[in-house]
């Protein structure tokens, strides 16, 4: 019978790389209005997180994200206005338009 070769700081490095995938499955979709109320660093933080923000926009969008969407897109993430809504996401989730 053939004899195998176990590295176990192989088998280790496979165990702690599956605790980033659990991570990333605990990521949220955080609703909210983008109202001027709450402090934009705070949407920020979210995304940041990694989460992804769906937020109502009750007011005038540009003047709204003015602070939001520059520090978003300077870490890669996106910004889309989807009807009465901003959907601000971090660099790594893509938001696919195609059917729009």
């Amino acid at each position: 019978m053939g004899s195998f070769d176990l590295d176990l700081q192989t088998v280790e490095k496979e165990i702690d790389d599956g605790d980033t995938d659990r991570e990333q499955s605990d990521r949220r979709i955080v609703l909210g209005e983008l109202n001027g109320e709450t402090d934009e660093r705070e949407w920020f933080e979210v995304i940041d997180r990694g989460d992804v923000l769906v937020l109502a926009i009750e007011g005038e969008l540009a003047e709204l994200a003015a602070d939001l969407a520059p520090r978003v897109k300077e870490r890669g993430g996106n910004l889309i206005h989807f009807r009465e809504f901003l959907i601000v996401t971090p660099a790594d989730v893509s938001v696919d338009t195609d059917r729009l």
